[in-house]
């Protein structure tokens, strides 16, 4: 004990024991002190449901004030600490009330002066009554105090019903008990930190996919005319992918089957030199989950010119540094990435950054690739924090890459982001207008990074108005495919708003659907109008898509013929050679030319062709998508019958892809069966 302590408390002892009434009146002091602190009356009020930071702070500070204040009466202070108690709030979602314990008896009055000094705007306390003092040891906890110190526990004991008697008080010594409640009430607020600290939710998943049921079964004699925009993007894949490796399903939404075949590489035949940008090949197979059906495989191969006979490229990177993008597998990710990318430029190429996060601004000027240094130093600097500002980003963006072009050259913008634009225009629908205005100055591409907050909607939007393509980046393995293996075609477009329609011929074809494709779908005259916006094929790009066709009279035709239908008009598509066999439709695909305004026709029969390899691993990829939907298409068939094809046709696979996709269908069925 030190002598100031010693001091005081031998001053205790020379005074007369308090009576009951004098203690009430100190208790009811500390009440109105306390409140008088605080800045509300001291009346008995509710307590709302307490936040963390509120609730913690409160009570730390309440219990600095009243366990460290130097100079308050004995009896007092220990009034104070015993209202501490009762005012912490449980942390339940339910309202209390505060209560004090009633005054314990045997108290004598003593009159003491006192001296305060009052500094104006800072709650006083009240004038001081005639100061109560124990003159007896000081009584155990009551019940209620006892309950205030363990309520922040899931699991309380319930109080002994006869408290242990405390150690011997020598008169009027310091109260050991108030002491004890007020260490206990520190370990409370710690301890309430901590449950809250584990019971905090993760952060709100606000992942954000297109909305768009799969294909109906469509009547050919109702509906013969199919057209849909062509779609080289691949982020589904990725994104399913991510979900399966964190041991869940993917959201339905998020699963698009086109996006899933189109991310493997196949052995489709090269179009002619000097001939059209790409070329169609048409084969059919028995449909794996109905031996009654068949599909048809139409496979677009585009020509991969030498990369010396690329124009000059100016490549604008747009880079969310937003609070969001502060994970590993974001902005530390993105920077690797573009690492990768930079190494595939050559030196004449101009590289600019822009970074935005609350605002927007340029990172670094238009620079040559060859100064390598600049531009990764550049990227090193980036940091994340701050909001969202999208759209005030791409504004900048748009203005930098029209300052960076010259007559024969292409300026490409790359947006970096995890898809949450959440300052400025944010909804997909303005976003996109905006980007399709502005896709003359510049293609936009989208690369997507993490997940939890990953608005895919968003990024759809952008990279198929912004005459781009999307992918999304999981891992740098990915990033090596993306942005080196397959640059050149993410980069430099042979052929714009790429259509393609099938006229399907009545007397082969009952029923088809087309597999995927959902938000690409146009209408029968979309196809010969100019002006509708469709998709790109790069340099070296490939394109699949797959109808499950059904023939007239079959027995697994989902829609019968009707009663009194009307009768089936004549087939005016030309005949094909008598050894070529019947056709099953007609092909009619339309582009540009890039820079060009007017659309090319080509046209090609679907007659009945042997498929190979590569078209049956695509059905399996199909049959995957499919399963993952919960088809009803899929009829008996399931994991294992769609594992076993992909297997069985996986063919060359020099970096895996084939083999990774077995592996995610195992693991897809294991998280899908009970």
């Amino acid at each position: 004990m030190t002598d100031d302590f010693k001091n005081l408390a031998d001053a205790l002892r020379s005074l007369p024991a308090p009576d009951a009434s004098a203690k009430a009146d100190a208790i009811a002091l500390a009440m109105k002190n306390f409140d008088a602190l605080q800045g509300s009356p001291a009346t008995a009020r509710p307590i709302p449901e307490p936040t963390r930071t509120g609730f913690l702070n409160g009570a730390r500070n309440m219990l600095k004030f009243l366990t460290l204040r130097p100079i308050l009466a004995t009896t007092t202070s220990v009034a104070a600490l015993t209202l501490a108690m009762v005012v912490v709030p449980p942390l339940t979602r339910s309202p209390m009330q505060i209560a004090l314990p009633d005054a314990a008896p045997k108290t004598v009055p003593v009159t003491q002066e006192e001296t305060r000094t009052v500094t104006p705007g800072v709650p006083q306390l009240a004038e001081a009554a005639p100061v109560a003092v124990p003159a007896t040891p000081t009584a155990a906890p009551t019940e209620a105090e006892a309950n205030m110190l363990t309520r922040s526990k899931e699991a309380t004991a319930t109080p002994p019903a006869t408290p242990p008697a405390p150690a011997p008080a020598m008169p009027h010594q310091v109260d050991e008990g108030a002491m004890t409640t007020a260490v206990a009430a520190s370990q409370m607020v710690a301890d309430a930190e901590q449950d809250l600290a584990y019971a905090a939710p993760p952060n709100p998943d606000t992942e954000a996919y297109p909305e768009a049921d799969p294909n109906p079964v469509k009547i050919t004699a109702e509906a013969p005319v199919s057209t849909f925009s062509i779609d080289v993007d691949t982020a589904s894949y990725a994104v399913i992918r991510s979900s399966l490796n964190a041991g869940q399903l993917p959201d339905l939404a998020a699963v698009r089957i086109e996006e899933m075949v189109n991310y493997f590489p196949y052995s489709y035949p090269a179009p002619a030199p000097e001939t059209d940008p790409f070329r169609a090949t048409l084969t059919t197979l028995t449909t794996p989950w109905n031996p009654a059906t068949k599909l048809v495989h139409i496979a677009l191969q585009g020509r991969l010119p030498s990369i010396a006979d690329r124009p000059a490229l100016n490549l604008v990177f747009l880079i969310d540094t937003s609070g969001s993008m502060d994970e590993p597998n974001k902005l530390p990710l993105l920077k690797q990435s573009l690492r990768l990318l930079l190494g595939q430029l050559r030196p004449e190429d101009q590289i600019a950054i822009v970074a935005y996060a609350g605002s927007a601004g340029e990172v670094l000027p238009p620079t040559p690739s060859r100064d390598s240094a600049k531009i990764l130093a550049a990227l090193d600097n980036l940091v994340a924090g701050g909001g969202t500002a999208g759209a005030e980003g791409l504004t900048l963006a748009y203005q930098i890459a029209k300052s960076m072009t010259e007559d024969g050259e292409l300026s490409r913008i790359l947006l970096a982001t995890d898809g949450d634009f959440n300052l400025g225009v944010s909804d997909p629908e303005g976003l996109a207008a905006y980007v399709a205005k502005n896709r003359d100055i510049a293609y936009l591409s989208v690369l997507g990074f993490g997940r939890g907050n990953l608005d895919d909607a968003t990024m759809q939007a952008l990279s198929q108005n912004g005459n781009g393509t999307a992918v999304y980046i999981d891992t740098l393995a990915e990033a090596q495919k993306s942005l080196v293996d397959q640059l050149t075609g993410a980069l430099f477009p042979i052929a714009n708003d790429v259509k393609l329609q099938i006229e399907w011929n009545p007397e082969q074809v009952g029923e088809y659907r087309l597999i995927g494709y959902e938000t690409r779908m146009l209408a029968r005259e979309d196809f010969n109008n100019d002006r509708i916006d469709a998709g790109e094929i790069g340099a070296g790009h490939q394109v699949t898509a797959i109808y499950e066709i059904t023939p007239p009279g079959s027995a697994a035709l989902r829609n019968p013929p009707l009663r009194y239908g009307p009768a089936t008009d004549t087939v005016t598509a030309p005949a094909a050679g008598p050894s070529d066999g019947p056709e099953l439709g007609f092909l009619r695909l339309r582009y540009k030319a890039p820079g060009r305004d007017t659309s090319i026709l080509t046209e090609t029969p679907i007659i009945e062709s042997p498929a190979g390899a590569d078209a049956r691993f695509a059905a399996a990829i199909a049959g995957f998508g499919q399963l993952l939907q919960n088809s009803v298409y899929l009829e008996n068939w399931g994991w294992d019958q769609a594992i076993a094809l992909a297997t069985a046709n996986r063919g060359e696979d020099p970096f895996g892809y084939r083999a990774e996709a077995i592996t995610l269908m195992r693991l897809a069925q294991s998280l899908s069966e009970p």
